[in-house]
């Protein structure tokens, strides 16, 4: 199926590891031009650029803090100056404290906050005024800590809960200037995120005993989805979150 994606360009926030980067290569194999934004491993993002420029199209390295405004103005700067315009982001940078209630800060809430749901308002502004050839589409990547309590992550799944809601508000003002804005909420992925977790084992063989798809879910599954919603087959799909998990969060 010819996707009608080729010669688009698109930006991945947080993309030289985990699931960033497998969506940014996804995004290369339908000859999508990408921007590799990173924070701090410059080289693991030469390396994703690298792989992407190998797949036949472009690739730029851009490096900067999405919840800092003014190096998200610089990365689209950059992009604009390079490329001319986008059609495509993917809001996928996150961070946050993974510790119990009883051990976190404000400062603590605050960060996860501003890098995993206020980030998304200034991507939002610079990206609705950068030129386009045709539709726009944005993806931000959620977790199911959204919806659901896990141990140790009260201020990444508030966050996560924020993200989501901002999805849909800004869905609902930016539709009628052209551009769609929808998430996706990944399950259980054994990417390097988890190794911050200090329950990381119990929470990997809780989802490989609860999942009725009987694996844990990966990378390229979240990847899939994401490119879906950046194709004209998903042009009435606004402001929805949906959930790539093997069937997790369906259980009780």
């Amino acid at each position: 199926m010819d996707l009608k994606l080729r010669n688009k360009r698109a930006l991945v926030t947080g993309s030289s590891r985990g699931i960033g980067r497998a969506i940014a290569l996804s995004l290369a194999d339908f000859k999508v031009d990408v921007a590799i934004n990173y924070l701090r491993n410059r080289t693991r993002a030469e390396e994703t650029a690298h792989e992407i420029e190998a797949r036949g199209v472009k690739a730029l390295v851009l490096k900067g803090n999405v919840a800092k405004p003014d190096h998200v103005e610089r990365i689209f700067s950059s992009i604009e100056e390079a490329w001319g315009g986008l059609e495509i982001v993917v809001s996928n940078a996150a961070s946050g404290v993974l510790r119990p209630a009883r051990e976190l800060t404000l400062h603590h809430f605050d960060w996860a906050m501003h890098i995993n749901a206020a980030a998304l308002l200034p991507i939002t502004q610079q990206f609705i005024d950068l030129p386009s050839d045709g539709e726009k589409s944005m993806v931000a990547v959620s977790s199911l800590g959204a919806l659901r309590a896990i141990p140790n992550y009260t201020a990444v799944g508030a966050s996560k809960a924020a993200l989501e809601s901002m999805v849909r508000h800004l869905a609902a003002e930016f539709a009628p200037e052209g551009m769609r804005i929808n998430a996706v909420s990944a399950g259980t992925v054994d990417t390097d995120a988890l190794l911050h977790f200090p329950n990381r084992e119990d929470l990997l063989e809780s989802a490989r005993q609860r999942t009725p798809a009987g694996r844990l879910v990966h990378p390229q599954d979240v990847a899939n989805v994401v490119i879906y919603l950046c194709t004209e087959y998903a042009s009435m799909i606004h402001g929805q979150t949906l959930i790539v998990d093997g069937g997790y969060s369906i259980l009780a």
